[in-house]
Formats: structure tokens, sequence, C-alpha cells
């Protein structure tokens, strides 16, 4: 058994739907999460940008002891594709492979649509992913960058109508193809599930890469007898770069009704900090 938190970091809010996956399936746990509010979106920087801003954010959450460190970042898990050690000694998952996983055991006709940030389209890590599962399967992909600001400015009903010219722009090249499984692969995107779903078909499966990482992170935590013994529930706690008011207000947008937790600042030196000096 482990007491100690499950830590869950995203580049803004988007990774929230996995907090909520997660108080849904292990409601024992604690639950530390770190938004990077102030550097949002991840998506549009460079490799190495990325790769640096993953590490600081590793770090940071190290630094609270976490059992379990979650990627819940289409964007870095991407990046750092299926490297169960960029967490060091601390068990580390992105959203990348579980999401993978599930929609090669989904598929009927053996394609498979992919959306994400341009920096997850252009990796061609879900891709590669899915043919290391599956060799025989086509994946087409497109990048639909407007979807995560859309959503973390508040632009989330079914009816909105540039929400929904959005998605019909960018799906457009998924639906030709033909796929019967699409891959939400930005956290943020489950948020817009009815928008993409309405133009996508009722024959089309939606896969939440935040709902299989929370999957596997209860897989992992029984293998390994890491769950909590507490009976009770456990505690949320959040941390953001930039705004606590505005992360209060956007966060009910992912996780509901009330976040159920306290929100704290952390600036941009103390992330650095964590990063030369990590736990």
């Amino acid at each position: 058994m482990n007491n100690c938190a499950i830590g869950v970091f995203d580049s803004g809010l988007g990774g929230l739907t996995c907090v909520k996956e997660l108080n849904r399936i292990l409601p024992n746990e604690n639950i530390v999460y770190f938004g990077d509010t102030a550097r949002v979106p991840y998506g549009t920087r460079s490799r190495e940008t990325i790769l640096e801003y993953a590490e600081q954010d590793i770090n940071f959450i190290k630094k609270h002891s976490a059992k379990l460190i979650i990627a819940a970042c289409g964007t870095v898990s991407s990046v750092l594709g299926a490297d169960k050690k960029a967490a060091g000694n601390v068990p580390f998952t992105g959203v990348l492979l579980p999401a993978a996983q599930r929609a090669c055991s989904l598929t009927k006709n053996g394609r498979i649509g992919v959306i994400g940030t341009p920096a997850t389209i252009n990796s061609g890590a879900y891709g590669k992913a899915i043919r290391r599962i599956r060799p025989d399967i086509s994946v087409t992909g497109n990048a639909c960058p407007l979807f995560v600001p859309l959503v973390e400015y508040g632009f989330t009903d079914r009816n909105d109508p540039i929400t929904k010219l959005a998605a019909e722009k960018y799906l457009a090249p998924i639906k030709s193809a033909g796929v019967d499984v699409l891959i939400l692969g930005c956290t943020h995107y489950p948020i817009i599930k009815e928008t993409i779903a309405d133009y996508m078909g009722e024959n089309v499966t939606l896969i939440s890469p935040s709902s299989e990482a929370a999957k596997y992170a209860l897989s992992l935590l029984t293998e390994n007898n890491m769950l909590s013994e507490r009976s009770g529930k456990g505690e949320n706690i959040y941390y953001t770069s930039d705004s606590i008011e505005l992360f209060e207000e956007s966060a009910h947008a992912f996780l509901g009704d009330t976040i159920g937790g306290e929100v704290h600042k952390v600036g941009i030196d103390e992330l650095i900090s964590a990063a030369q000096d990590p736990a």
C-alpha cells in the first residue's frame, strides 16, 4: 500500500479530465495537479521547449512525493513517447500508449483517426505506437490548433457556431478517410466531444486519452500493490502558473460543479528551480 498522491500535469486545464476520471475510479487516492496555464499551449512550441517544460513540470510534481506521475498532456506524451523512465525512479505514463492500445482493440475496419496539437501530429507518435501494436492499421491524423484556446476560453457548448465551424474544418479529412475510431489526442478535446461526435457521426467511436490513462493508472497501482489504504475520500490539490481565480473559474467546465480542492499559484522561477534541483 502507498498513501502518497498521484501526480498529474498538463500545459493547461485539459489534464483535469484525467483528474475527474481518477476521482471516479480511484476515489480514495490523493491527487496533486499542476496546470502550466501561464505557458499554454505547449502544442505550438518546439520539441526542445516542450522537453524543457516537461522536465520542469515532472520535477515540480516529484517535489510533492508523488507515487505515480501522469503526463495528462497529449503534446508531452507524444514528444516523450513510451519513456517509462521520464520521471526517474517514479513510475510514469503519458496518455498516448493507453489510448493507442484502446483504439487498436476497438477498430473494426482498420482505420483510426487522430486529432491533436500541431506538435502531437507532427511527431507522428500516435501512428508509430498504433503500428507497433497492429501494423495493418491505417492512421489519418490532423492538427487542430484552435481547439485548445476555444476550450480554455469557454467555447464549449455543443452548438457554439465558432467551435462547430472549427470542427468541420479540422475533421473533414478524418471523416473522408472513413475511420471508425477517433483518438482525441489532446486532453482538452473531450470537453467538446459532443461537437466532434455530431460531425463524425454515430458510427465513429471516440477515444479519450485521459480516461484510458486513468484506467492504466488503476491497473499499474493495483499490480504493484501501491493503492491507498485510506477508507475515506482522497483530496485534490491544484497548482497553476497563472491566475488562481481564472483557474478556478475555468476548472468547473472540466470537473463539474466543484473542483473539490485548494488551488495554489507557482511561479515560473520555482518550476525552473525544481528542474535544476530535482527530487
